[in-house]
């Protein structure tokens, strides 16, 4: 058991008995990324924090409940994806919108100045908007599985985790949303050329 894994483990015991210092110390190595799957699935900032923070809150209250099957990161990553669920039942009518402001890890890419020319940058948020577009248009289901792959990096067994289901059963999705996300692209490049 590494260091890290040692410490992890001492913060959810203290946090079962209630220790809220803990609590908070715990769950800060994965807030960000509890705050990115929400903002990829749901695609409102202001939606996303108010999901992450009921996540957050209902892992607190469930703590207790936490018995290690799967690491503590599975688990609040499984709450954050069933509040996405609760939030969008909730609220249907939704329209999905997904608007990128920097690099996922917070670094900018350094790029060549003859590759930033305004008609490159263009294209580039152009493809960018066109995918989002695209992502946006794919059922609950299968937009959540593509942001856990494809976006946040999750392995197959840890999308299992998360979503409750098979490994068999993640790779089935994740090449049936593929599918349909190149034939959403392909029809909008159709309209667009």
């Amino acid at each position: 058991m590494s260091l890290l894994q040692h410490q992890e483990k001492l913060l959810i015991v203290k946090a079962k008995n209630g220790d809220i210092e803990s609590f908070e110390l715990l769950i800060s190595a994965y807030q960000k990324r509890a705050f990115n799957i929400a903002y990829r699935v749901l695609g409102n900032i202001e939606d996303a924090n108010d999901v992450t923070q009921e996540a957050l809150i209902k892992v607190y209250k469930s703590i207790h409940n936490f018995k290690g099957n799967s690491s503590f990161s599975t688990w609040l990553y499984s709450i954050v994806n069933n509040a996405c669920i609760d939030f969008i039942r909730k609220n249907k009518k939704v329209k999905l919108l997904y608007i990128d402001k920097q690099e996922e890890d917070g670094y900018q890419k350094e790029i060549p100045d003859e590759i930033n020319t305004p008609e490159c940058l263009f294209e580039k948020n152009e493809v960018k908007r066109m995918i989002h577009d695209a992502i946006n248009q794919l059922n609950y289901e299968q937009r959540t599985i593509i942001v856990l792959r494809d976006i946040q990096g999750f392995s197959y067994q840890e999308i299992g985790e998360i979503l409750n289901i098979s490994e068999g059963t993640v790779k089935s999705r994740i090449n049936r949303a593929r599918n349909n996300l190149k034939i959403l692209i392909s029809e909008t490049m159709k309209v667009t050329s």
